[in-house]
């Protein structure tokens, strides 16, 4: 969202202005938010360090809950109405608040999702990436057909009923499905659409890669690491599960290259972790610029780490925390430069049998290098705010690309 509001603010021009306002319920980046000079409401209730864990866990399926209560739910909206009839903004842009819909459905708010393909309907239908390999075909079907009632079971229990729940309180309809409700007025893919291939329905459009620019600094001690050794890449995002990093970290003990591993956070929620010590553990770092001096990337899959691992030509091993990072990491493995290790107590093993696999496959390492150039091509945040001001400015800025039609095949959902 910041580099979205970046690079509107960046290609602003005069008659042509939109007053950008954030709003966040909590989490470690409001900061950013601040840093860049947008204003930020901080919404009530607040989202406490423990309700975000809880939040985490339900997502990558390791508690089976609803992720926020029916009064939590109600209280949300209630603030986030208010807000809304007071700011009456020219859209909404959201890429995971949960509550926002039912609230731009209430005050008629045009709502914009961000979000990506392996979201959409058609590559759920498909096994969600999971089945490429089960043969033969009627039980790949199967495989398919399963894989779609698991996923929408799971999200329906922990997420959509308490949302159509929600809606039923304040007199507005719900969502039939997971698909509909991450369906915007307009939605933004976050990617090339060499990604996935799945073909966009109507009032979709690719933008390319979102990923931070300039946010943070590399630390000198990564700066001042030694190139003696090939030098792997860890990095689990905010939703990694802290015990199966730890077990991955251990894991390189002895191994013959050397590693950056921005996962302190995770590690500081697992007592007695031995770091080894050809392993840099870090807060966060510039992860392209990091990325680009890896010669391999080790990561979760979330859609922010496998565009930056592409985006840097960098061949990928990945371990899905959940079934969307598992699709994720599924489209890079269809275009030949990663391995999937799926996720268990313990995958060390299985990461670093991939590891060596991967360091040593020139093609893999090709198909990488060929697929940057591919994401090297869009500039996904100016793409995104030529959308917006085509859709919601009261006139283009002349700077911005001229935005991409919509598809005009509709694949439902």
């Amino acid at each position: 969202m910041v580099e979205i509001a970046k690079a509107v603010e960046r290609y602003l021009t005069a008659g042509s202005a939109f007053d950008i306002q954030f709003i966040s319920d909590g989490g470690d980046f409001e900061g950013l938010v601040e840093k860049h000079g947008f204003p930020l409401t901080r919404m009530e209730p607040r989202l406490t360090k423990e309700k975000i864990e809880h939040i985490a866990k339900v997502d990558r399926g390791e508690k089976f809950a609803p992720a926020f209560t029916d009064l939590e739910m109600i209280q949300r909206v209630d603030s986030e109405i208010a807000l809304l009839r007071k700011a009456m903004p020219a859209a909404v842009v959201t890429g995971s608040y949960l509550t926002i819909p039912i609230s731009c459905r209430i005050v008629q708010t045009p709502l914009v999702w961000v979000i990506q393909s392996t979201w959409l309907p058609d590559f759920f239908r498909h096994g969600a990436g999971i089945t490429a390999k089960v043969r033969p075909a009627p039980l790949r079907a199967f495989a398919d057909w399963s894989v779609m009632q698991f996923i929408n079971f799971w999200i329906r229990f922990g997420f959509l009923n308490p949302v159509n729940r929600a809606a039923r309180h304040f007199g507005v309809p719900g969502y039939a499905s997971i698909f509909e409700f991450w369906r915007g007025d307009i939605t933004l893919v976050a990617e090339p659409p060499e990604f996935s291939g799945v073909k966009l329905p109507p009032k979709h459009y690719f933008t390319g890669p979102l990923i931070p620019q300039g946010e943070f600094t590399i630390p000198p001690e990564i700066t001042a690491i030694p190139r003696d050794k090939p030098l792997i890449y860890f990095a689990m995002g905010s939703s990694g599960t802290p015990e199966i990093v730890a077990k991955i970290v251990e894991s390189f003990e002895g191994k013959p290259y050397r590693v950056i591993a921005p996962v302190r956070f995770q590690l500081g929620h697992v007592a007695g972790v031995r770091v080894p010590s050809n392993v840099l553990v870090t807060d966060w770092v510039p992860a392209l610029q990091v990325n680009k001096m890896a010669d391999l990337a080790v990561i979760h899959g979330g859609i922010g780490t496998v565009m930056t691992a592409a985006l840097a030509g960098k061949p990928v091993v990945g371990v899905g925390m959940q079934m969307e990072q598992v699709a994720n990491l599924a489209c890079l493995e269809r275009l030949g430069f990663a391995i999937r290790v799926y996720k268990s107590k313990d995958p060390s093993r299985q990461v670093q049998a991939a590891i060596q696999k991967l360091l040593h496959d020139d093609q893999a390492k090709a198909k990488a290098a060929s697929f940057a150039k591919v994401i090297a091509q869009s500039d996904g945040p100016k793409l995104a705010a030529a959308i917006l001001f085509e859709h919601y400015g009261d006139a283009r800025p002349s700077p911005l690309p001229s935005p991409p039609r919509p598809a005009s095949n509709d694949i439902g959902g």
